[in-house]
């Protein structure tokens, strides 16, 4: 029965899609199709080559796009199971066709690729049903293309089935910087699922236009193996597509959105304030997002902080936004902070920011300065309040990803340090 249609995806050169393509004739009995899924600006396979596949189709994707033509072309599937080949995945020649099934118990099977000693789980054989009911996350909700398996299988089962092991091999393994970390990244996604009573925390989220990037922000909230109690989000009068996105994260319950005129940063978080419930507040601007184990770090640190600090903060881990793609630059560590004089000479934006709440309402919010309309500099405004009175604990842990791209407002306005200086008190 040919009831198995083969997607292959993210393949990045034409002697890894040949050998991939090859593999598959080893389960020709079962294939209803074979599907080859590639990004618009390159051209990999030519069909002519494989004419011995009775259905050999390719589509290609665009920029941002990817998870979206995926799930189109899934929901027209007519097989039973959906088999998935990534990268430079190749079947091994020890597979025997008959030995593709499920059990009636489950949805998928999933694949371990491994490299050094990272382990991340990818979709392997997966009932075409459950994944038109269970669709994947979009470019727009994932920090980089690659996360699109692993978060895709975080919430869907705590004990995943696995293949036999080198039922998939590679055929060749990247082990640049910037690959290994997304991996080490993308390995978080299947940490056990747990809730704690570790201080309260939430999230508070001021978006203004930036519909490329803050439903990653939005949903690394959300595919945490502990829950945040709140995510805060404030629309600051967007003229983009950006407010009509976070609508639809919108439940009412955990993740609330709020809509005002463009006021700026400052003015946009401290509306949301009187809506906190918890402890502790973690600010994330909308073109940044968490590792998906942050929240349960961030509240096992807050469990053993002292009364008398109003803000915890750590390392940040920096990436480059580039076409298509992002580049991991480092990280970022970050120093103590004794008093005034440490903050204002700070090296780079202090971060993460993570507030008492007390304390922040205490001293009536977020500062709104006049300079540059209070758009500018907010956290270093706020900071600069708080160690007045309350003393700031650093912790060498690093959950929180700054994104770097053109659109960056204080990134683009470095010059403005100096007069911003001048005008604190």
């Amino acid at each position: 029965m040919k009831d198995i249609t083969a997607i292959l995806l993210l393949y990045s050169d034409k002697a890894a899609i040949h050998k991939a393509l090859v593999s598959l004739k080893r389960i020709d009995s079962r294939l209803h199709s074979v599907i080859v899924l590639e990004e618009l600006r390159m051209s990999l396979t030519r069909i002519q080559e494989y004419t011995h596949f009775e259905q050999l189709q390719t589509f290609t994707w665009e920029e941002h796009h990817f998870g979206k033509t995926l799930n189109d072309i899934i929901q027209q599937i007519n097989s039973a199971y959906v088999l998935f080949l990534y990268d430079t995945d190749y079947l091994s020649p020890a597979i025997q066709a008959d030995s593709l099934h499920l059990s009636p118990s489950d949805s998928f099977s999933a694949n371990i690729d491994h490299n050094r000693n990272i382990a991340v789980h990818r979709p392997f054989l997966v009932r075409a049903s459950f994944l038109k009911k269970n669709p994947f996350l979009l470019n727009s909700q994932l920090p980089f293309k690659e996360a699109l398996f692993p978060a895709w299988i975080s919430d869907k089962s705590s004990s995943i089935k696995t293949c036999p092991e080198g039922l998939v091999p590679q055929s060749r393994r990247n082990n640049s910087v910037n690959k290994l970390e997304k991996q080490k990244f993308m390995q978080k996604y299947q940490l056990k699922k747990i809730q704690t009573t570790n201080p309260s925390l939430t999230v508070l989220i001021s978006n203004y236009n930036m519909e490329q990037y803050v439903e990653t922000a939005v949903a690394s909230c959300l595919l945490q193996n502990e829950q945040p109690e709140q995510v805060l989000i404030m629309d600051d009068g967007s003229t983009d597509n950006s407010s009509h996105q976070l609508k639809q994260w919108n439940d009412g319950k955990q993740v609330r959105l709020f809509e005002k005129k463009n006021e700026g940063k400052a003015i946009a978080l401290n509306q949301l304030l009187p809506h906190v419930t918890t402890d502790f507040i973690l600010e994330l601007d909308a073109d940044d997002w968490l590792d998906p184990d942050a929240i349960f770090i961030i509240k096992k640190l807050l469990a053993d902080l002292s009364e008398d600090v109003s803000v915890l903060y750590g390392n940040l881990r920096n990436w480059k936004q580039l076409v298509g793609d992002i580049l991991f630059k480092g990280v970022t560590k970050g120093n103590i902070i004794n008093g005034r004089t440490d903050l204002l000479s700070y090296r780079f934006p202090l971060g993460p920011r993570i507030y008492r709440t007390s304390a922040l309402k205490r001293i009536g919010g977020f500062p709104v300065i006049t300079f540059k309309d209070g758009k500018l500099y907010e956290d270093v405004s706020v900071l600069n309040q708080l160690i007045k009175n309350n003393r700031f604990q650093y912790h060498d842990f690093t959950v929180y990803n700054v994104r770097e791209h053109k659109g960056s407002i204080t990134k683009t306005n470095r010059p403005e340090w100096s007069k911003f200086l001048k005008s604190l008190k």
